[in-house]
């Protein structure tokens, strides 16, 4: 049975530390499985995303995506900030250090913004349950001083994407998602 940790900073976060299974042929790791996830939808896209050391990628959010994140590959540090309005936790960022040597897989709800930077190059593997949607692809600035995101590098590769996202407070609260709202 694997570890299921739901995070106290912001509501609806989850960490999974699934079981690893190992003999001299190697090893094996169910790295997702539905039931985990009691309160999330089916997974219907399945998406990686490789990047060189230094870049960073968000913070983006979604009104009506979750995403599972699963890093095979590298060292990253993931920058999550609670945008849904009504959520006990609004305006929470949390941090978490991911290793593709340690198995651990994680849950973001949507509303949550979510981000991360690639302390070495690597690999990310990732599910999410709804199919891409231009429309709900919206991005808070990776730099706002009043989400005080930490991600541990120094001269940071951005897509012009992200480099052009509004800073919170400028987000109007109609692409702001409501917090237990879902379509």
């Amino acid at each position: 049975m694997p570890r299921i940790e739901h995070a106290e900073k912001i509501i609806g976060v989850v960490l999974v530390e699934p079981e690893v299974h190992g003999d001299d042929r190697g090893r094996f790791v169910e790295t997702y499985r539905r039931s985990w996830l009691p309160l999330a939808r089916e997974m219907v896209q399945g998406n990686r995303s490789e990047k060189r050391a230094g870049a960073v990628v968000g913070l983006h959010y979604h009104a009506h995506q979750a995403d599972y994140w699963y890093l095979l590959r590298g060292r990253a540090r993931v920058v999550l900030h609670d945008l849904r309005l009504g959520s006990p936790t609004d305006g929470e960022t949390m941090h978490i250090d991911l290793d593709g040597e340690v198995e651990r897989g994680l849950f973001i709800p949507p509303g949550v913004a979510h981000g991360f930077a690639s302390h070495t190059d690597l690999l990310l593997w990732y599910l999410v349950d709804n199919y891409h949607n231009p429309a709900d692809e919206l991005g808070v600035a990776w730099d706002d001083l009043d989400i005080a995101a930490d991600w541990g590098v120094t001269d940071p590769v951005l897509s012009v994407r992200d480099k052009k996202n509004p800073s919170r407070a400028d987000i109007p609260d109609h692409l702001r998602p409501r917090y237990g709202l879902r379509t």
